[in-house]
Parts: C-alpha cells; structure tokens; sequence
C-alpha cells in the first residue's frame, strides 16, 4: 500500500503541474490533460476529480459530478496546504489530495482528489496468503513425514539395545551387546557390556559366597554327627576318658559354628551399608591400639609371639570405637596365628594433618604373590588346612576391610612368603559422613 500511495502520489504531481501550466481550471477541454487524467484513472481503476477555488468540480473521469460542488474534509485541508493519503481498510481504495498551483505561486487554484481501487493489492495479498499456506502446509507434512522416518532410523538402534537387554533380562545368555550405528549406541553397548560383566561377576562371586557358606556351615555339623555317632555306636560302656574326648570336640566344633555365624551376621550388618549406625567419636589412636594390644597380650604369650607398639606421631581419629576395635583386633590376632614362635607382631601409629595410618606388621609365614589380591574375599583362605587347625572362618579380613571402608578409610596389605606380612590401615582423621 505505501509503494502504490507513493507512485500515484508522484504521478498525480506530475499531472497537477500539467494542469497549471495549461490553465486547465480556467479552460478544462485541453485534450492533452483530459487524455492524461483518463489514463491515471483507467489504469489505476479509479477515479479523479478536480476541484477549484470555489469547491466547484471542474473535472470529473467519472463525467457525473462536473459543475457540482464538493465539500470534503480532503479537499479542505488541501487548500490548506495539508495533503492528505488515507487508505479505507473497509472499502479497499486510497484516496490521493494534490494541490494545484501556479508556477512560482503559493497560493493554491485548486485540489486534484484521486481515489483508486486498492482490489489488485488485496487480491494479490490473498493469492499469497494461499500461497503462502499451501507452502507451510506442504512444508509442513514434509517435516513431519521426514521427522518420522528420521525417528525411526535414529530409534532403530537403540530399539536393538533395548531388546539386547531384554534378552539379558531373562538370564546372562548374552556375554556382550554391540551397535555400532552411532557413536551413542557404541557407548551405550560398551556400558552395558561392562554392565553384564559386572552381573556375572557379582553372580559368580555370589554362588561362591552361598557355596562357601554352606560348606563352612556343613564342616562342624558334620564332625559333631560322626562324633556323636561314635559314642551312640560305643553303646553304654564308653569310657570316661572317651566320652569327656568326644565331648570336648563336640563343644570346640560348636564353638567353631558359633564364630561363623556371628562373623557372617557382622558381615551383612556391614553389608547393608548403614554408616548411619557408626557411633563416632574422638579417639586418641595410641592408647586405643595399646588397649587391643593388652586384651590380646594372653593370646601372643601362648604362641609366644611379642606385640610391640611404635607411636610416629601421637594423632586422633573420629571413629567407631567398637567397630574399629573388631577390625584392628583381627589384624593383629592374624599375625599372632600365623606367626612362628620367638616372632614378633608390630603397631605403629603415624599420621598428619588429615590422615591417621596404623601399620600392623608381623614375622609370620607371610601370603604368597598370587594370594594377595584374593586375601579380603569372603572365606578365601590361603592354607585352608593350616587356617581350620587353628580356627579361622576366613570371614576376618573381609570383616576388617567392611569396617574400614566405613569409616572411607582403605587398607592395603604387603607380604613376603616365609618372612611376614604387613597391613596398612588410613582412614580419614575427621569422619566424612
């Protein structure tokens, strides 16, 4: 709209110049006027009135309104020097006001009034806002079709991964998954490849553990069966001397069934990861290793085995005193049973700032290479024969790797066959909940 405003309004300049150089108000038959006027009107499909001085209509293309007069706001405020544009949005035409004046003059003679047909634009607009929806519409269905194909390429893939792991669900016949199609995929298979390894393990290692337990939980009862067996079998004239024997076994293997089941009801106490249970306090570890060293001094004297206690620097520690007891207890009850006599078993006690170490050493026997990394498993038991003569449950270390991990601690152990062992025990000096 404002381009054609713009264009008519030049060209009607154009005629009202001609109009005034002809005189045209004075004499309106100048064929080259009217024939000027025709033009525009015709071929903006409008209409072109020319007013005088006196409001009367000198020209009209129309030819019904000539020697009338016109009274307009238009016309008015062009004899005042205010030209006016205005489209009408409800009839769809431009109405033009030119003024007509004299070369050199600034007085005006008269008022051209152009009104022209605004329908070409607006049909042109509504040829192009069908267009243009025909355009968005298609464009449209387009992406949508596209964006569902799309979708079902790039979900194809992780459809595969899914029903991979479907697949795993129903058990662990599948050792790997594998998509390559995108780098997404790939990764995603990696982890869940790594995740089924990890189920594995932990299923193997969990079949281990139930076959262990049973195993060591079977052993005692299976000795007090034959030994009870034994005296049923002697009949009534079992000699004292017998009966107190088989009798005192009897109670030994009980005892042995006892510290399982009390090892493994610690174990899965641990288990359930309730550090929320750990009563934490301040510590002075020197006098609380001496503490354990004294109760356990009885025992060493037995197998002649010297507890030494080396204090670096004097530190403290937040921790459970009772928990953590139960861990350095069968640290050092470890190298008082597989020490050799006239050996010794050490605790030093050193720590800075933020850590607090206590290294429990001894003389003993040692652990082979290959054992070392299998020591903290549940019931692994580097001499099982040499570790039930002397009542282990192989269940300590994994007790006393649980305790110190509760307190985010981490232990570590160094060992030489024949000349001992050494564990190392940090743990945070203020307890991190």
């Amino acid at each position: 709209m404002a381009v054609r405003i713009s264009d008519v309004q030049s060209q009607c300049q154009i005629i009202a110049n001609h109009l005034s150089a002809y005189q045209y108000l004075d004499d309106p038959e100048s064929d080259v006027v009217n024939a000027e006027l025709e033009q525009l009107s015709n071929l903006y499909d409008g209409r072109v009135i020319v007013v005088n001085t006196d409001l009367k209509i000198v020209k009209d293309t129309y030819s019904i309104s000539q020697g009338k007069t016109m009274i307009s706001e238009e016309v008015i405020r062009c004899f005042r020097k205010e030209t006016t544009a205005r489209y009408d949005e409800v009839n769809h035409f431009i109405e033009i006001t030119t003024p007509i004046s004299m070369p050199g003059s600034e007085d005006i003679d008269g008022v051209m009034l152009t009104s022209i047909s605004a329908n070409t634009i607006m049909d042109t607009k509504e040829k192009l806002g069908i267009r243009a929806f025909l355009i968005i519409a298609i464009t449209s269905t387009l992406i949508i079709v596209m964006a569902y194909f799309g979708s079902l390429l790039i979900v194809r893939p992780f459809r595969k991964v899914v029903q991979e792991m479907d697949d795993i669900k129903e058990g662990f016949e599948k050792d790997s998954v594998y998509v390559p199609d995108f780098i997404e995929t790939e990764a995603l298979s990696l982890s869940v490849t790594q995740m089924i390894s990890r189920m594995e393990t932990l299923n193997a290692s969990r079949q281990e553990f139930v076959a262990n337990v049973s195993h060591e939980l079977k052993t005692p009862i299976t000795s007090i069966k034959v030994l009870a067996d034994s005296l049923v079998s002697q009949g009534e004239d079992v000699p004292a001397e017998l009966y107190r024997e088989f009798m005192e076994d009897i109670v030994q293997e009980i005892d042995r069934e006892t510290g399982i089941i009390n090892d493994l009801l610690t174990l899965v106490k641990m288990d359930k990861g309730s550090t929320d249970e750990l009563q934490v306090t301040s510590v002075d570890i020197g006098s609380f290793v001496e503490t354990i060293l004294e109760r356990l001094t009885p025992i060493a004297q037995e197998a002649q085995v010297e507890l030494v206690l080396e204090i670096i620097h004097p530190v403290s520690a937040e921790i459970d005193e009772t928990k953590f007891t139960l861990a350095i207890s069968n640290l050092v009850e470890n190298g008082i049973k597989y020490n050799n006599e006239g050996g010794w078993v050490k605790a030093k006690i050193d720590g800075d700032y933020q850590f607090c170490t206590i290294e429990i050493s001894d003389t003993g026997i040692g652990i082979p290479e290959e054992a070392l990394p299998h020591i903290f498993e549940r019931f692994y038991r580097v001499d099982k024969s040499h570790s039930r003569e002397i009542g282990g449950t192989g269940l300590g270390l994994a007790i006393t790797r649980s305790v110190v991990l509760m307190h985010r601690g981490a232990i570590k152990a160094e060992s030489t066959e024949g000349e001992g062992t050494t564990f190392t025990v940090k743990i945070p000096r203020t307890y991190l909940p």
